[in-house]
């Protein structure tokens, strides 16, 4: 990784949020997103693209530096991808390309169904879509429940459901030192000493992102038909976990085979370096 790139950073007043956002590199822009994941999450990736790319990160509202004005506002999808909508029209930049991983998957879906001209390749990489599953109903009453429980004071029982049902295995007792329960894994006090602002995060995720992500219902036609090029991305390592299944019926639906990336869900963060020349091959549409 190049550690002279230069890092431009800004805020961007939108309705009701301030968002923040980076910009580094010369080139073709490439948009990449997550939620609740940040820009901190996707800066060595975004380094490395920067060599031949403009890149443009951003913090979903309500997440980190992107402040709501009512912090209980949910967070939907749509509302996201208006948010990438004027980001791309403030830095009079685009059409983009788009790198989404998880719910930042579903904000660049939405970006390409609700502002098609602002977009011209989406790379949803494991999205987490109850909406396109054969048991959407019981998906939907699973991540209420999860909800609940996070709201009622037990987050490690929160994130124990939230990681059964995305099929997430823990380590098995004994290894690295866990119990091979996520509940006993989880501390909150612990997490909010070391970091508040993760703990902020991680309440916003549970209580005002969740449903917008996992429950918005992806307009199949516009997708399929439209002129952006989508592209439906999934771990090598994920098989068999939520956004593995999402991502496959995803991509049945439209007519496609997913486009399989190094690593698991979050390898982009993990493995940058190993990540990064796949995403340059899908880019280029190899």
């Amino acid at each position: 990784m190049d550690s002279t790139t230069t890092v431009i950073t800004g805020s961007l007043r939108v309705p009701d949020a301030t968002l923040y956002y980076e910009v580094r590199g010369q080139g073709p822009l490439v948009v990449l997103v997550g939620a609740p994941m940040h820009a901190v999450h996707f800066a060595a990736l975004a380094d490395l693209l920067a060599t031949d790319h403009t890149v443009l990160t951003t913090d979903p509202r309500g997440i980190n530096r992107s402040t709501l004005d009512d912090p209980e506002q949910d967070s939907t999808a749509r509302m996201r991808a208006d948010d990438l909508s004027r980001l791309l029209a403030h830095l009079d930049a685009g059409p983009a390309a788009v790198f989404g991983s998880s719910g930042g998957a579903v904000s660049a879906l939405a970006l390409a169904v609700a502002h098609p001209e602002r977009v011209h390749t989406v790379i949803a990489h494991e999205a987490p879509l109850n909406e396109v599953l054969d048991d959407r109903e019981e998906r939907h009453a699973a991540v209420e429940d999860i909800v609940a429980t996070y709201a009622s004071g037990d987050v490690g029982g929160a994130w124990a459901k939230f990681l059964a049902n995305a099929n997430i295995q823990m380590p098995e007792p004994g290894e690295s030192g866990e119990s091979g329960d996520p509940a006993d894994a989880y501390s909150p006090e612990e997490a909010a000493q070391a970091d508040p602002q993760q703990a902020l995060d991680e309440r916003f995720w549970f209580l005002h992102e969740m449903r917008g992500s996992t429950g918005w219902k992806p307009d199949i036609a516009a997708l399929r038909d439209g002129p952006v090029r989508i592209v439906v991305g999934v771990g090598e390592e994920s098989a068999g976990q939520f956004c593995d299944l999402t991502s496959s019926a995803l991509a049945t639906a439209l007519g496609t085979k997913p486009t399989l990336f190094p690593g698991g869900h979050i390898a982009f963060a993990e493995t940058p370096e190993v990540f990064v020349p796949r995403l340059r091959e899908v880019l280029r549409g190899d």
